[in-house]
């Protein structure tokens, strides 16, 4: 998708390597079949990559990877899934209740890159991605 791309493009790698985690969670994303993407752009506030499978009919997506634009020299990672669609057996994700999009949802935040953390996510959004088709 031409928007993502660019948004990649321009966005300048720091120490915290959090261009690099996107990078591969979106790479990961597009392994996955039958999927279309929205991208909503909020400079300042977020950039919104959210992934939804095609034979969804009761939620306009399965996950959100928001790019956090808080801070305008340390850009931060927020994934959600809505709580019904994935495990955490890790714990290590937030309960937001009726945080995403009105309903329940999981967050993880990723300040900097971390290998195992990165595979963790990827483990989530297979998992979501295969619970949003059924």
């Amino acid at each position: 998708m031409k928007q993502i791309d660019t948004f990649i493009h321009s966005w300048k790698e720091t120490d915290t390597k959090t261009r690099q985690a996107f990078i591969e969670i979106y790479d990961h994303l597009k392994t996955l079949e039958d999927i279309t993407f929205d991208f909503n752009q909020r400079p300042g506030v977020s950039y919104s990559l959210r992934p939804r499978h095609k034979n969804q009919t009761d939620k306009s997506l399965f996950a959100m990877v928001d790019v956090i634009d808080d801070e305008p020299e340390e850009l931060w990672l927020s994934v959600c899934f809505y709580g019904e669609m994935i495990t955490d057996p890790d714990e290590a994700g937030d309960l937001i209740p009726e945080g995403l999009l009105g309903e329940d949802g999981y967050c993880f935040d990723l300040y900097e890159y971390d290998k195992e953390e990165i595979e963790y996510l990827k483990q989530r959004l297979t998992q979501a991605h295969r619970n949003a088709k059924e």
